[in-house]
C-alpha cells in the first residue's frame, strides 16, 4: 500500500512558487511601508515612539518598549456549492510594556493616537517604577533579512478588491466540484480561504527600531464520504506567507480538494484500531505536531526559567536518542510560522534546540533570556497588541537520518504507521501526552495493511525521545496550517519531521 498525503509532495510546489513570483524586500523599505501604514495616517511619526519609549522608561525601570499593529483580515466559507459567509475586518492599536527586574507593567489601547502613546506610556510605568534611573541605549535601525514578500494576500483598491472577490468564489466553487467529481461517495463538501496582512512596528529602551510586514493564506476543505450506510469525514490544507496567486498557480486547492476525498475513503475502509505497547512509525511532516507539543513547549525559556519544564536545569544532558537534532527555524522563506523579526523586534534565526540526543538551548524572548543570562533568539512572540510577548515556537522540526522510510517500515513485524493526527493535550510540567490519529495503519509482517480507526497515541515526550532508533533522511515540514495556543493566545506555527520509528509507545484503541 502506498500512503501519500498532502506533506508529501505537494507543500514544494506552493513555497517553490512563492520563491518564483516576487523578490524579498529590504528591511529599510519594509520599515518606510509600516510608517505609512501605521504612523502616517495618525499625524504621529518615528520622533513620536522615541518619546513615548522615553515616557515609558521611568525610575528604576530596566527596559521599556513600544509596540504598534494594524491587521487587516479576510474570510471565505463555501458549503454546499455555495459561499455562505464572506467577512473583511480590519483592527490595531499600540501596546507599552515597562520592566522592571521580573516586574513587568504593560498598558494597551485600541487608538493609535499621541494621547494614547502618552497615556499608555505613563500607566506602564507607574506599575514597576522603584526610584533608579536606567540609561538608554541609541536607536540602531534593524537591517534583518526578510522571508516574505511585503504585499498584501488582497487588494485595498476597489476595482482590483472586486475582481479578486471574484476570483476567490470561483475557486471554492470549483473546490467543491473537483471534491464531488473525485468519488461519488462525497455527500458534503466545505471550503474556507482565510488572508491575512500585518503590519507592526517595534521602538525599545535597548536600541530596537524594527518593522515587519506579513502577509499570511490559508485555504481548507473537508468532505464527507458515505457508502453502505458508514459515513466518514476527512480534511485537507495548506498555506504560508504569500498571497493568493501563489495559491492558486502551485495548483495546491486542486491538489487539497482530491486529498480530502482520498483520506475520507481510506476511513471508509479502516478497522478498530489495537490497543497496547507497539512499534510505531511516524510519517513526515505532519506528524512532527507530536514533536511540537511533547518537546517544543518544554523548551520555551519562559517554563525553563521558572522550572516547570521536565527539561528544567538539563543543558547539556542526554535528553533523546543520539542521532536526534531538533532545531526551529523562524527564517524558512514563506512559511507560515516564519518570521522576519519577532514581536519585540529581534531578528529570527535557526536555532538548535537538541543536537545528537543533547540539550543545547531554550528558544527566548528579552525578558526570559536577561533573567537566565542567556541571549534572545528571535522566539518573542504575542498574539497581538493586546498581548504580552512571551517565548513561542516558530517552524520547529527534527533533522534528518539517513533510514530509507521503508526499510523503517520492513523493520517492524506488528506496529502502527501514523500519518496524521487531529489533536491531543499536553502537560508541560511532566511531559505526558495524548495524542488522536486522524490517518493510521496497521503494520504487519513489514507491510501497511488495514487502515485504522480511533488509534490515541499516549506517552512521555522526553520518554519518547529516547525510543527514537531510526531517523528517515526525508525531512519535510506541514503544509501551512498551523496555529499553537499557549496563555490563551494563539500564533501560526510550522512542524515537521523525517520519518522515525518509536520502538515503543503505547496505543489506545477499541480492539484488545
Amino acid at each position: 500500500m502506498t500512503v501519500r498525503s498532502f506533506q508529501d509532495d505537494h507543500s514544494v510546489d506552493m513555497f517553490s512558487a512563492a520563491d518564483a513570483m516576487a523578490p524579498l524586500p529590504k528591511a529599510s523599505d519594509v520599515l518606510k511601508t509600516a510608517e505609512s501604514l501605521l504612523l502616517t495616517p495618525t499625524g504621529l511619526n518615528l520622533a513620536s515612539l522615541d518619546s513615548g519609549v522615553t515616557a515609558a522608561l521611568g525610575l528604576g525601570i530596566d527596559f521599556a518598549e513600544v509596540f504598534l499593529q494594524r491587521r487587516w483580515e479576510e474570510y471565505w466559507v463555501l458549503s454546499e456549492g455555495r459561499v455562505t459567509s464572506g467577512q473583511f475586518k480590519s483592527d490595531g492599536g499600540l501596546g507599552i510594556r515597562s520592566i522592571a527586574e521580573q516586574k513587568t507593567g504593560f498598558a494597551y489601547s485600541s487608538q493609535i493616537t499621541d494621547e494614547a502613546l502618552v497615556t499608555a506610556a505613563g500607566t506602564a510605568a507607574s506599575i514597576v517604577k522603584s526610584g533608579q534611573q536606567i540609561e538608554r541605549q541609541p536607536v540602531r535601525v534593524s537591517d534583518h533579512p526578510c522571508f516574505y514578500v511585503s504585499t498584501a494576500p488582497f487588494s485595498a483598491r476597489q476595482s482590483e478588491s472586486a475582481e479578486q472577490t471574484t476570483r476567490k468564489i470561483a475557486l471554492l466553487q470549483d473546490l467543491d466540484k473537483i471534491a464531488r467529481a473525485a468519488d461519488t461517495s462525497v455527500t458534503h463538501v466545505n471550503a474556507e480561504l482565510f488572508t491575512q496582512y500585518e503590519a507592526v512596528l517595534v521602538q525599545a529602551s535597548d536600541g530596537t527600531l524594527a518593522a515587519d510586514l506579513r502577509p499570511l493564506i490559508r485555504l481548507n476543505i473537508s468532505v464527507i464520504v458515505e457508502r453502505n450506510g458508514r459515513r466518514e469525514t476527512a480534511k485537507a490544507g495548506g498555506g504560508g506567507r504569500f498571497d493568493f496567486d501563489v495559491l492558486v498557480r502551485s495548483g495546491t486547492p486542486e491538489f487539497l480538494a482530491k486529498e480530502a476525498v482520498r483520506k475520507a475513503l481510506v476511513n471508509l475502509e479502516s478497522v478498530a484500531s489495537p490497543a497496547g505497547e507497539f512499534p510505531l512509525i511516524l510519517a513526515a511532516g505532519w506528524p512532527g505536531i507530536l514533536l511540537h507539543e511533547a518537546v517544543g513547549h518544554g523548551l520555551e525559556g519562559d517554563f525553563n526559567r521558572k522550572g516547570s519544564s521536565a527539561f528544567a536545569g538539563r543543558i547539556g544532558k542526554q535528553v533523546a536518542s543520539p542521532g536526534v537534532t531538533v532545531v526551529d527555524d523562524g527564517t524558512l522563506k514563506h512559511r507560515r510560522g516564519s518570521l522576519s523579526v519577532d514581536d519585540e523586534g529581534t531578528p529570527t534565526e535557526r536555532t538548535t534546540l537538541i543536537e545528537d540526543g543533547r540539550l543545547t538551548g531554550y528558544m527566548q524572548d528579552k525578558l526570559n533570556a536577561r533573567l537566565m543570562g542567556m541571549r534572545p533568539t528571535g522566539n518573542g512572540r504575542r498574539q497581538s497588541y493586546a498581548h504580552l510577548p512571551m517565548p513561542r515556537m516558530t517552524n520547529t522540526y527534527m533533522q534528518p537520518g539517513h533510514h530509507d522510510p521503508e526499510e523503517m517500515i520492513a523493520s517492524v513485524d506488528r506496529g502502527v504507521y501514523a500519518v496524521g493526527f487531529s489533536g491531543g493535550q499536553v502537560d508541560i510540567t511532566t511531559g505526558e501526552f495524548v495524542f488522536s490519529a486522524n490517518e493510521a495503519y496497521l503494520i504487519e509482517d513489514g507491510r501497511l495493511t488495514a487502515p485504522l480507526k480511533g488509534a490515541m497515541l499516549v506517552g512521555n515526550g522526553p520518554e519518547v525521545m529516547s525510543h527514537i532508533s531510526m531517523i528517515g533522511h526525508d525531512v519535510k515540514l506541514d503544509g501551512g496550517t498551523g496555529n499553537c495556543g499557549k496563555e490563551a493566545q494563539m500564533v501560526p506555527v510550522g512542524v515537521g519531521q523525517p520519518t522515525l520509528k518509536l520502538d515503543r509507545i503505547t496505543v489506545g484503541g477499541t480492539q484488545a
